[in-house]
């Protein structure tokens, strides 16, 4: 798991295995929420980038009976 620095301006450099990985590019926008005792970056998409990107997904799942 890699590790970074916060610098004196509490800046972090994302590793570029992680920026490749979830396709991060310079400009683009990220939530930042604190859960529990860390920090959660989480990339801010577009509802037109992210058609598609359920394909596959199990629909089986068992429901509560309010929730059908």
């Amino acid at each position: 798991m890699p590790t970074v620095t916060v610098s004196p301006k509490f800046q972090v450099v994302i590793p570029r295995e992680l920026r490749e990985g979830m396709k991060l590019r310079a400009g683009d926008r990220v939530r930042v929420f604190r859960f529990r005792n860390r920090l959660e970056l989480v990339p801010v998409r577009t509802i037109a980038s992210m058609r598609g990107s359920l394909k596959g997904i199990d629909t089986t799942v068992e429901r509560e009976p309010d929730r059908v």
